[in-house]
C-alpha cells in the first residue's frame, strides 16, 4: 500500500510538473489566437508557426521561472510575465483596431504622447466599448488564473529538477528549430529572412515572433544589402513626343535627368552603409527628360498631404472645387498611398519621396538631416519664398523640429506657434480658416511661393455630435445614401474643398491661379471610418468605396490631385493610367518644375517619362506593375489578363522591390544626402535670410505706398 502511494505521488508529481511546465506556451498560444481573431481573423496558414514560435517561448520563459524555489513563487512569476505579455497584446490590439496597421515599438512610442494627450477620449472609447472590454478580459486572463494557481500553491519548497529543466530547453530549441524548418521551405521564408516587415511577420508569426525580429532588425541596425537586379527596371516604349512614321517632323532627344556626380568614387571614399548606397546609386540607369520638363518651371507651388483624403471624396454634388480641379489636372487614375504608419507615414512619402521604412520615427530622424532633396531646398535654391503649416497643435508628431529642417525658408507654423490667430480652437480645425489666414496674411503677396500644408478637417471619428467638420456641413450630405458614419467623412471634405474655392478663388482675384501649381495627396486612406480592423471587415470604408474591400492595393487605392491653371484650357487632360504611388509625386514634380535633379536618388519615378516602367510597392513587398500584382505573404504573382510574363520577371522586380525598401531605410537612418551634397545650409541661418528679404520688400512696398 506504501509503495501504491508513493508510485501515485510520483505520477502526480510529474503530472503536476508538467502542468506548471505548459503554463506558459499554453498562456501564450491563447494569447496568440486571441490576437489573431481579434485582429486580420483568419487563422488557418499561420496557426502551425505561431504554435511552434509560442511552445519555444513558453518553454525558454518555462526555464527562467524554473529557478526560483517554489511552486507558489513560479506562478507568481508566471503571473507577471504574461501580465506584461497581456498588456502589450492590448496595446497592440488597440493601435490595429484605430489605425487598421501594426504599429512597431518605437511608431507606439514615437507617437504615445500625442496619441495620449489628444485622442485618449477616442482610445479610451475603444478601451471602454463592448468588444474593447472582451478583449481586455480575453488578454488579461492567462495571467489572472496564473496568479490564482500562485495564490492556491504551497509556499513549501519544491525545486524543479535539472532533468526537467533539460527537457525544458531541449524543447525549446526542438519547437523553435522546427518552426525554422516549415518557415523557411514555404513561402514565408523571405518574409522571415531577407524581405522581414513587422507587418508581415505578426501575420505571419505571430505578435510576439514580430517583436522579438524587429528587436533583431533594430539591434543589427537594420541593413542595405542591395539583391542583384537582373534585369533594369525600364522597358522599351514609344516616347510620348515620337511622331508617327507618317511624318518627318525630327524627333526630340531629351537628357537624363541626373547630376554630375561619381557615385563610385564616393563611394570608394567612405564605408559601409553609405558606400553600399553608393554603389547601388551608381547603377541604376536614371529616368530621361520629356515633353512635360520645365512645363511649371518658376511657378508657384502649394502641396497639401490631406487627411484622411479619398478618391471617393471627390464628388460633383458635394466638393465642386476638388472635382474641378481633378478634372482640369494632370490624372494619376491608379494610384496608391500605402498606409506605412500613418499620418507621419504618408508624410514621409509625400515630402521625402521615401517610404516610412522606420515607422513613426521615419519623419523623427530628418530633424537634423541634410534634406538636400525636398522641394522645399529645391526651390529655396531657387529664390522661392517657402512655408509649411500645419492647423492642429504644431508640436504633434516632432513638426515643430523636422518641419523647420524641409527647406522652407521661412520656417514651420502650426496651432501654439503662430496659427491659432487665424485658426479656431475645435476638433478638428478648419482647413478654410488656415487657408484664409495663411494666404492673406503670409504668402500672397510674394513673388514666388513655396507652401506646404499638413491639413486636419478630414479626421475622424466622423460622428457630427463629435467632429466639429461634420456638424458645420451636415446640411450638405444629410440626404446622401449613406450611413450617418460616411456621411460624416464626406461632410469633412467638404471643409478641404471649401478651402479650395476660397484659394483658388483669391489666386485668380490676383492674376497668379495660371502659374500657380496645387497637388493634393492623401496621408492615409480613411482608416477612422471603422471600429473594427481587418481587411475584409472595414464596412464603411466598403460602403464609401462601393465594393467590399478585401485587400491592401483595393484598400489603399487613391487620386492625388495635380492642378494648375492653366491646364484648363489643354484640349485634352494629361492622363496616366499606369500604376503610381505617393513617393512619385516627387519625382514627377522635379520634372515638371524643370528642377535640377538626380532621379538615381530617389525609389520613385517620374510618371510622365514613359520608359520607365510602372511600379508600386508597399513595406510588405507587395508590388503591381501594367502586367500583374505579386503578395509576398503568399509568394503568389497574379498576372493581368492577356499580360504576356517574361521569364524570370518575378524574381526580378522581387529584387528590384527590396532594393527600393533599403535604400529608403539607408537614406532614412543615415543622412545619406550629407554624404552626397555635404552639410546643409544653417536653418537659422536660412530663416534669418528670408525674413530680412521680407522686410525688405515690406519697406520697399511702403515706400511706394507713400
Amino acid at each position: 500500500m506504501t509503495e501504491r502511494k508513493l508510485v501515485m505521488t510520483e505520477v502526480l508529481g510529474e503530472h503536476k510538473g508538467l502542468r506548471e511546465a505548459l503554463t506558459l506556451p499554453a498562456g501564450i498560444l491563447a494569447l496568440e489566437i486571441v490576437f489573431k481573431l481579434s485582429t486580420e481573423g483568419g487563422l488557418a496558414s499561420a496557426l502551425l508557426p505561431i504554435a511552434l514560435f509560442s511552445l519555444a517561448a513558453g518553454l525558454l520563459l518555462e526555464l527562467l521561472c524554473s529557478l526560483l524555489p517554489t511552486a507558489r513563487k513560479r506562478f507568481a512569476a508566471r503571473a507577471v510575465t504574461l501580465f506584461v505579455l497581456g498588456v502589450l497584446f492590448g496595446i497592440e490590439y488597440f493601435v490595429y483596431r484605430q489605425f487598421k496597421l501594426y504599429y512597431d515599438p518605437i511608431t507606439v512610442l514615437s507617437g504615445a504622447g500625442d496619441a495620449a494627450g489628444q485622442f485618449s477620449g477616442e482610445a479610451l472609447g475603444l478601451v471602454l466599448s463592448p468588444s474593447g472590454i472582451v478583449r481586455v478580459i480575453l488578454v488579461l486572463l492567462p495571467s489572472l488564473l496564473c496568479a490564482i494557481a500562485a495564490w492556491r500553491s504551497s509556499n513549501e519548497a519544491a525545486p524543479v529538477g535539472t532533468r526537467s529543466r533539460a527537457a525544458q530547453a531541449g524543447g525549446a530549441v526542438a519547437a523553435h528549430a522546427l518552426a525554422l524548418v516549415l518557415v523557411l521551405t514555404g513561402p514565408f521564408a523571405p518574409t522571415y529572412t531577407t524581405r522581414y516587415s513587422f507587418q508581415n511577420a505578426v501575420t505571419c508569426f505571430g505578435f510576439l515572433t514580430g517583436l522579438r525580429k524587429d528587436a533583431q532588425v533594430q539591434l543589427a541596425g537594420g541593413g542595405t544589402s542591395f539583391d542583384q537586379e537582373t534585369v533594369a527596371p525600364t522597358k522599351e516604349a514609344p516616347s510620348q513626343d515620337e511622331s508617327s512614321s507618317t511624318t518627318k517632323k525630327a524627333k526630340k532627344t531629351y537628357q537624363p535627368a541626373a547630376l554630375d556626380i561619381d557615385f563610385e568614387a564616393l563611394a570608394a571614399s567612405t564605408e559601409g552603409t553609405w558606400a553600399d548606397l553608393d554603389h547601388y546609386v551608381a547603377s541604376l540607369t536614371p529616368s530621361m527628360q520629356n515633353k512635360y520638363t520645365g512645363m511649371f518651371k518658376g511657378y508657384n507651388l502649394i502641396f497639401i498631404s490631406a487627411e484622411a483624403f479619398s478618391q471617393e471624396a471627390l464628388r460633383e454634388d458635394t466638393t465642386p472645387t476638388l472635382w474641378r480641379m481633378w478634372n482640369e489636372g494632370i490624372q494619376l487614375t491608379d494610384y496608391y498611398q500605402f498606409d506605412t504608419a500613418g499620418t507621419t507615414g504618408g508624410e514621409c512619402a509625400n515630402i521625402f519621396g521615401l517610404l516610412a521604412t522606420e515607422g513613426g520615427s521615419s519623419v523623427k530622424g530628418t530633424a537634423t538631416y541634410n534634406n538636400y532633396m525636398t522641394l522645399g531646398n529645391f526651390l529655396n535654391r531657387r529664390g522661392y519664398d517657402g512655408w509649411a503649416f500645419h492647423n492642429n497643435t504644431y508640436t504633434y508628431y516632432g513638426r515643430d523640429a523636422t518641419h523647420n529642417n524641409l527647406g522652407y525658408n521661412n520656417g514651420y507654423m502650426g496651432y501654439g506657434n503662430g496659427m491659432e490667430q487665424w485658426v479656431t480652437w475645435q476638433w478638428p480645425q478648419s482647413d478654410l480658416e488656415m487657408i484664409q489666414g495663411t494666404f492673406d496674411n503670409l504668402y500672397g503677396d510674394a513673388e514666388r511661393f513655396n507652401v506646404y500644408y499638413m491639413s486636419v478637417s478630414g479626421h475622424s471619428n466622423y460622428d457630427p455630435s463629435d467632429n466639429m467638420m461634420a456638424q458645420k456641413n451636415w446640411d450638405s450630405v444629410k440626404d446622401l445614401p449613406y450611413s450617418d458614419r460616411v456621411k460624416g467623412y464626406l461632410a469633412c471634405n467638404i471643409e478641404l474643398d471649401r478651402a479650395m474655392e476660397y484659394l483658388i478663388g483669391r489666386l485668380e482675384e490676383k492674376g497668379i491661379a495660371d502659374r500657380t501649381v496645387i497637388v493634393i495627396s492623401a496621408d492615409h486612406f480613411p482608416y477612422g471610418l471603422d471600429d473594427d480592423a481587418p481587411v475584409g471587415q472595414l464596412p464603411y470604408l466598403s460602403e464609401l468605396y462601393g465594393y467590399e474591400v478585401t485587400n491592401i492595393f483595393q484598400r489603399d487605392h487613391n487620386r492625388p490631385i495635380i492642378w494648375c491653371g492653366s491646364l484648363a484650357r489643354r484640349k485634352k487632360p494629361i492622363v496616366v493610367d499606369s500604376p503610381t504611388m505617393s513617393i512619385d509625386l516627387l519625382p514627377t514634380l522635379c520634372n515638371l518644375f524643370g528642377l535640377k535633379w538626380d532621379s538615381r536618388l530617389l525609389p520613385g519615378r517620374d510618371v510622365l517619362d514613359k520608359k520607365t516602367e510602372p511600379l508600386v510597392f508597399n513595406l510588405n513587398y507587395d508590388w503591381r506593375t501594367d502586367l500583374g500584382t505579386y503578395w509576398a505573404g503568399t509568394g503568389v504573382f497574379e498576372a493581368a489578363e492577356g499580360a504576356d510574363i517574361p521569364e524570370g520577371y518575378v524574381d526580378a522586380h522581387n529584387a528590384i522591390v527590396a532594393n527600393k525598401i533599403n535604400y529608403c531605410h539607408g537614406v532614412l537612418t543615415t543622412d545619406y544626402y550629407r554624404h552626397v551634397f555635404g552639410d546643409p545650409d544653417d536653418v537659422g541661418a536660412v530663416h534669418d535670410k528670408a525674413k530680412a528679404r521680407r522686410e525688405k520688400r515690406a519697406a520697399e512696398k511702403a515706400a511706394d505706398a507713400s
